[in-house]
């Protein structure tokens, strides 16, 4: 069996409520088909506290051995680096973290918050991610921190991470295959491409027919703020409970895969000089779409101008 210790620090608990909604085959199953032995998850185990401190002992001490330490929501160092703003037993999660990480097999961070910080890394309680604070190599853990199995740790971005996502990389490692990561430790067969692949309103944001509001058919890009094209994650392949993502109900993508998120601006506002996007589609420099926009515009089919369904 696999031993899994699912552990919840600074966050909302989304990435919880995501993975619970696993279907084909549903958690349970899920967790049976791997073989995976649930030691702890905060929504799912009944211990008792006494009991779930002699677990921890036993993991730290080494004689309960550790497969797969989950981490989700970020890891808080306020105040004053004592972590005392995020306690458990009084005692600081992060270092319960640290101290559970250097034993396990592999450690995943769920969701954004504790692959990169997330929400807090501005603010008084000076959240980071495990091995990341936004694009900063780091973190709790440090650059260098590689688990038992020789990898870093496997950041699952996402706010919050797809549930296909989660149960993808738990398979993965326990069939014993290394994921190939990107330069932020996430696996490319989910961020190996932007969340623009695979959208329904490619055509319309090819010939820069444009929306300013919600809901409609044309491209969000150029004035609603959607990360589409800037950032990497799977929403357009795996869809939401298998059947839609914000692109196709018609709400721009705020980014939410990205180190960056969320981002010190407006979400649903496309930052602009003289109508140029300030940050471009990826691989597109500025002369190329100064020239190309331009007079994609102007080649824009009637069909797509009066936002007609493509036969």
């Amino acid at each position: 069996m696999v031993t899994l210790f699912w552990m919840q620090c600074g966050g909302c608990g989304g990435d919880t409520m995501s993975f619970l909604n696993s279907n084909s085959p549903d958690l349970l199953e899920l967790f049976d088909t791997l073989g995976i032995r649930l030691l702890w998850h905060p929504s799912l185990s009944t211990l008792s506290p006494s009991a779930q401190n002699e677990l921890i002992e036993t993991l730290i001490q080494g004689e309960q051995p550790l497969d797969i330490l989950v981490v989700e929501g970020a890891i808080i160092r306020g105040p004053a680096s004592t972590g005392m703003f995020d306690t458990r037993n009084g005692q600081p999660k992060k270092d319960l973290v640290a101290t559970l990480a250097g034993q396990a097999r592999h450690v995943i961070a769920a969701g954004t918050c504790a692959a990169f910080g997330g929400l807090g890394t501005e603010g008084h309680t000076k959240a980071t991610g495990l091995q990341f604070r936004k694009r900063e190599p780091g973190g709790l853990l440090g650059k260098d921190f590689r688990s038992a199995s020789g990898m870093p740790v496997i950041n699952l971005a996402g706010c919050p991470c797809h549930t296909e996502v989660m149960a993808g990389a738990l398979s993965a490692l326990v069939s014993g295959q290394t994921p190939e990561l990107d330069e932020f430790n996430r696996p490319l067969d989910w961020y190996g491409m932007t969340v623009h692949q695979g959208c329904t309103r490619n055509e319309y944001h090819e010939y820069r027919v444009e929306e300013w509001d919600f809901a409609q058919r044309g491209c969000l890009f150029f004035h609603m703020g959607c990360h589409g094209p800037l950032v990497d994650g799977p929403c357009n392949k795996l869809l939401w409970n298998g059947r839609s993502s914000k692109t196709r109900a018609g709400v721009p993508c705020f980014g939410c895969t990205s180190p960056d998120f969320p981002m010190p601006y407006p979400f649903f506002e496309t930052r602009n000089i003289e109508g140029v996007p300030i940050e471009l589609p990826k691989g597109i420099s500025r002369a190329h779409y100064l020239v190309y926009k331009g007079m994609a515009a102007a080649a824009a089919p009637d069909r797509l101008k009066k936002r007609e369904t493509k036969i």
